[in-house]
């Protein structure tokens, strides 16, 4: 049978619609899953069990070059594209999901954020020392009142010569205590609320600032999460990013890329739970068959297999669009919202699937389990990432009405 007649038209419009990776992207995607797997997965459970921040894959990724990767030369990064990154974030959370989310919050919510709202000398400053790894990098946004309602938050900044001072409690710190520059959001202007709140780089070692004990963890357990106390603590003028009463905004565009990682996250936890249970499945056998020859059993991978490739589309169409400057909130928390839920859904199926050896502690499956569902939760919950498509939906169709 001869194929089918393609007008001209259409086939201009099939050629610009390419999925494949460039040669750079699958080298860069490449080098991050040998160093993953070489160095990162054998030891995840290990960091997992023992709680232990995992420095060692943290100076690793400085030496391979990945810190800071989508940061221009200039300021010490590579100038990759966004959805390299992405590819990157999906590999390492793949082999260890802890090691994914501290790459993800020093790059996107950290580094990018300085380099997008801060001023030429704190790029300089700052960024190069990001990159190369001398320095940890933290987002410090939540507090006990102000979680996805950040124009909530408390703690307060007070003008005073040369700086400001700052007073308050963070909660649910990524890096807490570990890294050694915090983006923190203070409140400057109290009667303007969302219009009132300035971004601060506050270092460790500031006087008065202290931390929390590290957090007891359903999953990702070695991230350290802590409290991060502020008792007067000052901070000088060149230490404030962007413009005063305008970090609302900047805590906003920071997450959009903060998004992007989690659900690469999600995309790679879930590539690690299919890659388990489908060896898992061919090994094990019962009353004299494999469990990959029964038809629920392959049923199950095959919808599995299914949503990890829709979330895997979804993920990497965001992580373009933003790449490219696009306005793409929506698209971001699609990609969010299903890379996580099909995430949860995915380990809790092949827990089931493989178990007593799914459900047990210590075992991989387990750890997917637990790892898995902080990524509905952190940089958005599910319920704020459907009120976001939601709004943004409603308000494409109410355009199309004027």
């Amino acid at each position: 049978m001869p194929p089918p007649v393609v007008s001209d038209r259409r086939r201009s419009a099939a050629l610009a619609m390419d999925f494949a990776l460039t040669p750079e992207q699958e080298a860069t995607r490449a080098r991050a899953r040998a160093l993953a797997q070489r160095e990162f997965a054998p030891h995840a459970a290990e960091y997992d069990k023992s709680h232990e921040f995992p420095w060692r894959n943290f100076h690793l990724l400085a030496e391979e070059g990945f810190l800071c990767m989508t940061l221009p030369e200039r300021y010490g990064g590579k100038g990759a594209d966004y959805l390299s990154y992405a590819l990157c974030v999906e590999e390492f959370s793949r082999a260890c999901p802890v090691t994914g989310v501290i790459f993800e919050v020093h790059n996107s919510l950290h580094a990018e954020a300085v380099y997008n709202h801060g001023t030429e000398e704190q790029r300089m400053r700052f960024l190069p020392r990001l990159a190369r790894g001398e320095v940890l990098g933290a987002y410090s946004l939540t507090e006990p009142n102000a979680g996805s309602d950040a124009s909530a938050l408390q703690t307060q900044a007070v003008r005073v010569e040369g700086g400001w001072r700052l007073s308050g409690r963070k909660i649910f710190t990524t890096n807490g205590g570990q890294a050694d520059e915090y983006l923190l959001y203070a409140v400057t202007s109290p009667e303007k609320r969302s219009h009132g709140i300035t971004c601060f780089i506050v270092p460790k070692e500031a006087p008065g600032l202290s931390f929390g004990p590290p957090l007891e963890k359903l999953g990702i357990r070695a991230s350290a999460t802590t409290d991060v106390i502020l008792q007067d603590v000052f901070v000088p003028d060149d230490r404030v990013l962007g413009v005063v009463d305008e970090g609302y905004k900047i805590a906003l565009r920071t997450l959009h890329g903060g998004r992007i990682g989690i659900a690469a996250q999600g995309v790679g936890i879930l590539q690690a739970t299919l890659d388990n249970v489908a060896r898992y499945a061919l090994e094990r056998e019962t009353f004299g068959r494999r469990l990959a020859d029964r038809q629920l059993v392959q049923a199950h991978l095959a919808e599995m297999a299914t949503d990890l490739e829709a979330a895997r589309l979804l993920l990497y169409q965001a992580a373009w669009k933003h790449g490219q400057g696009q306005r793409v909130t929506k698209e971001i928390s699609m990609a969010k919202l299903f890379a996580s839920k099909v995430a949860v859904a995915g380990t809790m199926r092949a827990a089931e699937l493989m178990g007593g050896e799914g459900y047990q502690a210590g075992t991989l499956q387990e750890r997917l389990v637990r790892d898995s569902k902080i990524t509905e939760i952190y940089e958005g919950t599910s319920e704020i990432q459907r009120m976001v498509i939601a709004r943004a939906l409603l308000a494409e169709y109410q355009m199309q009405e004027v």
